[in-house]
Protein backbone atom coordinates (compact mmCIF):
# COMPACT_ATOMS: atom_id res chain seq x y z
CA UNK A 1 0.00 0.00 0.00
CA UNK A 2 1.17 3.48 -0.83
CA UNK A 3 -0.96 5.94 1.09
CA UNK A 4 -1.12 9.71 0.81
CA UNK A 5 -2.61 11.52 3.78
CA UNK A 6 -3.44 15.06 4.90
CA UNK A 7 -2.22 15.81 8.45
CA UNK A 8 -1.83 18.64 10.93
CA UNK A 9 1.81 17.85 11.75
CA UNK A 10 3.60 21.21 11.83
CA UNK A 11 7.12 20.96 13.22
CA UNK A 12 10.27 19.06 12.36
CA UNK A 13 10.17 17.44 15.80
CA UNK A 14 6.61 16.19 15.25
CA UNK A 15 7.54 14.99 11.78
CA UNK A 16 10.51 12.99 13.07
CA UNK A 17 8.41 11.49 15.88
CA UNK A 18 5.66 10.32 13.52
CA UNK A 19 8.04 8.92 10.91
CA UNK A 20 10.04 7.02 13.54
CA UNK A 21 6.85 5.64 15.07
CA UNK A 22 5.40 4.53 11.72
CA UNK A 23 8.68 2.99 10.57
CA UNK A 24 9.11 1.14 13.84
CA UNK A 25 5.54 -0.07 14.23
CA UNK A 26 4.83 -1.09 10.64
CA UNK A 27 8.25 -1.46 8.99
CA UNK A 28 7.35 1.10 6.35
CA UNK A 29 9.76 0.96 3.42
CA UNK A 30 9.26 4.68 2.76
CA UNK A 31 7.71 7.36 4.91
CA UNK A 32 7.90 11.08 4.14
CA UNK A 33 6.11 14.18 5.36
CA UNK A 34 6.11 17.48 3.47
CA UNK A 35 5.91 20.31 6.01
CA UNK A 36 6.02 22.90 3.20
CA UNK A 37 2.75 21.68 1.67
CA UNK A 38 -0.44 23.32 3.00
CA UNK A 39 -1.87 19.82 3.64
CA UNK A 40 1.26 18.60 5.49
CA UNK A 41 1.26 15.56 3.21
CA UNK A 42 2.32 12.23 4.69
CA UNK A 43 3.29 9.49 2.22
CA UNK A 44 3.66 5.94 3.48
CA UNK A 45 4.77 2.87 1.51
CA UNK A 46 4.13 -0.28 3.48
CA UNK A 47 2.91 -3.49 1.83
CA UNK A 48 1.51 -5.05 5.02
CA UNK A 49 -0.57 -2.06 6.08
CA UNK A 50 -3.99 -0.63 5.18
CA UNK A 51 -4.87 3.07 4.95
CA UNK A 52 -7.21 2.87 7.94
CA UNK A 53 -4.34 1.50 10.07
CA UNK A 54 -2.15 4.50 9.23
CA UNK A 55 -4.98 6.91 10.02
CA UNK A 56 -5.75 5.21 13.32
CA UNK A 57 -2.08 5.07 14.34
CA UNK A 58 -1.36 8.73 13.53
CA UNK A 59 -4.53 9.79 15.35
CA UNK A 60 -3.43 7.71 18.35
CA UNK A 61 -0.23 9.78 18.35
CA UNK A 62 -2.41 12.88 18.71
CA UNK A 63 -2.51 14.24 15.16
CA UNK A 64 -5.21 14.59 12.53
CA UNK A 65 -4.88 12.27 9.55
CA UNK A 66 -7.14 11.64 6.57
CA UNK A 67 -6.75 10.22 3.07
CA UNK A 68 -5.85 13.04 0.70
CA UNK A 69 -8.31 13.26 -2.19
Amino acid sequence: MIGIFKTNINTQREKNQVIRALSGEFSATMCTLDLEDCDKVLRVDCPQMEEHQVISFVRHLGYQCAVLD
